[in-house]
């Protein structure tokens, strides 16, 4: 049985031990996270929490497929759940306080959740090409480095070459079923 088994089998289960092992071994890493922007470990025992229950309740009521490691899904989990905390806060800053309960929070995160699932499914359908210049890009790397990477003729031609993979991405996003289901929501 996979690591990755063992964690969703456990955490299924709400077996303790299992909990204990991925508190014990994935937390430190979305501690650091939480608190490099702006968090406390407050904070981060928190997202941590909330991102371990979003995860019980999408594999208790639906086949959740992980594409990657569990590790990585659950990071991925935690700093979308903090994002939306700091966006929360940056709103009450300028005095405009929304109230929302639980089940709406939850539900926006596990929208944002299912967003990010058909990114990453349709980025990797994109060519190896394509992926490396659009993470490079994502990553903040200048034009100047990309063309330097890649051996590209200026930037105009990186320019070129990162429009059409992210119109190719873009594309492949729309095109999917999954696509109009989100959208409506």
């Amino acid at each position: 049985m996979s690591n990755d088994t063992y964690f969703i089998e456990g955490l299924c289960a709400g077996e303790k031990t299992v909990m204990k092992e991925i508190y014990d071994q994935f937390f430190t890493k979305v501690k650091v996270f939480v608190l490099q922007n702006k968090g406390s470990v407050t904070d981060a025992e928190d997202v941590f929490h909330n991102a371990l229950i979003q995860l019980y309740i999408r594999l208790k009521n639906r086949q959740l497929v992980i594409k990657s490691s569990f590790e990585a899904y659950l990071f991925t989990t935690c700093k979308n759940l903090w994002r939306r905390e700091l966006n929360k806060k940056r709103v009450t800053k300028s005095k405009v306080i929304e109230l929302e309960d639980k089940e709406t929070e939850n539900a926006f995160a596990l929208l944002e959740q299912e967003q990010w699932e058909l990114y990453i499914e349709k980025f990797q359908l994109l060519s190896e090409n394509c992926r490396k210049v659009l993470t490079l890009l994502f990553n903040g790397t200048s034009y100047d480095e990309i063309v330097k990477t890649f051996s590209y003729s200026s930037k105009v031609v990186a320019r070129q070459r990162v429009f059409k993979c992210k119109t190719k991405l873009t594309k492949l996003i729309q095109e999917d079923a999954k696509f109009s289901k989100i959208k409506k929501l």
